[in-house]
């Protein structure tokens, strides 16, 4: 009975990081709070912790890097049009080019990636509740 509860601490544990999508750095902190409450309890469970903080932290520094790139794409865009704007010339007619992949490649980019969290959070979570260690994939150690 005690592997079954041990399964499901660490299953919780990985599955609290959709906590995110309810309000800011919720899924860092739901499963850093978990991990912090269960970790001296096993083994198992300070593991599948682990994975799931560094793997958060991980994210969202990749989410955020994309982000701001995004915002320097999207503010060199808008200056480019604000240059072939004429003041004395009423009669404009405006294009957007290069403003296709900026704007919606690195929104792409970010959907992908958000997906695939999604799946691998699902993932951790099935094989915890199955007794397995998962490693997540493209992960940042800062938690050893």
């Amino acid at each position: 009975m005690k592997e079954n509860k041990e399964n499901t601490n660490a299953f919780l544990m990985h599955i609290s990081s959709f906590a995110g999508y309810l309000f800011p750095f919720g899924s860092i902190i739901t499963p850093l709070i978990l991990w912090q409450t269960q970790k001296d309890k096993s083994t198992f469970l300070d593991q599948h912790g682990k994975e799931a903080v560094n793997f958060n932290i991980s994210f969202s520094l990749y989410i955020f890097i994309l982000s701001a790139s995004f915002f320097t794409f999207f503010l060199r865009n808008f200056f480019n049009f604000l240059d072939r704007i004429d003041p004395y010339n009423y009669d404009h007619h405006f294009t957007f080019n290069g403003i296709g992949f900026d704007f919606f490649g690195i929104f792409s980019i970010v959907g992908i990636i958000s997906i695939i969290k999604i799946a691998l959070i699902i993932i951790a979570a099935m094989k915890a509740n199955n007794g397995e260690y998962y490693k997540y994939p493209f992960i940042i150690k800062f938690i050893k």
